[in-house]
């Protein structure tokens, strides 16, 4: 599978990975800025954004991209970030390689991910397709989030609605909904359907420094999982940030900037 790669910066690398639905668009929030400092490769994954597909595959078959990928660019060892699935993902890659990374950031996700969302209503979808369709055209209008977007299902992804989010949520997040395929949403749902629960092997990433980020309001991966799988790791470091959901780095993006640039700043070996 050759992926969709979009590469800035130059220096030590840093793999970034996103969730589900995603895009290499919607890391831009950490890549515009991490790339001033590292090399970063931000990936479509199989299925998503412009890495097409034309049949079924399993979620294994990602991690078996992401290392063709490595090894296309000649990259024996990385960083490596990862944002909900891609947290997952991160979490995998990291358990196969141990080795071929140098430290490990998790944003908003969990090896046991557990869900406190509510069940959607057609309220629910009426309202978050009203809000969409009129932010893409006019991105972070106050009256579309006072009058749509507080009432549709953006109000589970973040909790401070505000004209940059929704900005984010304009750019990346509908186009990364509509170029998510039919087979990428099936073999996530596969994957849930047989669970999902890590934990216990995390034991075997010791010696990994981790950054584990989360927000205090999250239904959709919570910050109880996150703090669960931080504590399963050894090395690691936590932040969870007040009244942000989801999409925390969408909403408060230089606070979680700057505490990633303070995290590497203090382990200098991470890049080397």
């Amino acid at each position: 599978m050759n992926l969709n790669v979009k590469i800035e910066g130059l220096g030590f690398p840093l793999l970034c990975l996103h969730g589900h639905p995603g895009n290499s668009q919607c890391l831009s929030v950490f890549t515009n800025k991490l790339s001033q400092r590292l090399k970063t490769f931000a990936p479509d994954l199989r299925g998503y954004g412009k890495s097409r597909v034309s049949e079924n595959f399993e979620m294994s078959d990602h991690l078996t991209d992401l290392e063709a990928l490595l090894d296309f660019y000649q990259i024996d060892r990385c960083l490596l970030l990862g944002w909900s699935l891609g947290g997952i993902l991160a979490i995998e890659l990291a358990l196969r390689n141990p080795n071929r990374f140098s430290g490990l950031i998790l944003v908003a996700t969990a090896a046991r991910p557990r869900s406190s969302h509510p069940k959607t209503t057609w309220q629910d979808l009426l309202f978050t397709g009203i809000a969409a369709t009129i932010n893409y055209f006019n991105p972070g209008g106050k009256w579309n989030i006072e009058t749509f977007g507080k009432r549709s299902l953006f109000r589970y992804l973040i909790q401070q609605h505000s004209p940059v989010a929704y900005q984010y949520i304009g750019s990346c997040l509908l186009s990364a909904y509509f170029q998510t395929s039919n087979a990428a949403k099936k073999a996530l749902s596969n994957s849930l359907k047989m669970g999902y629960d890590r934990t216990e092997d995390l034991s075997k990433l010791a010696d990994l420094p981790c950054l584990v980020l989360a927000g205090d309001k999250d239904r959709h991966i919570t910050a109880q999982s996150s703090l669960e799988t931080a504590q399963q790791l050894k090395n690691s470091h936590w932040h969870c940030y007040h009244n942000t959901a989801h999409l925390f780095p969408w909403e408060i993006s230089v606070r979680v900037l700057e505490d990633i640039n303070s995290w590497l700043d203090d382990r200098p070996q991470i890049c080397r």
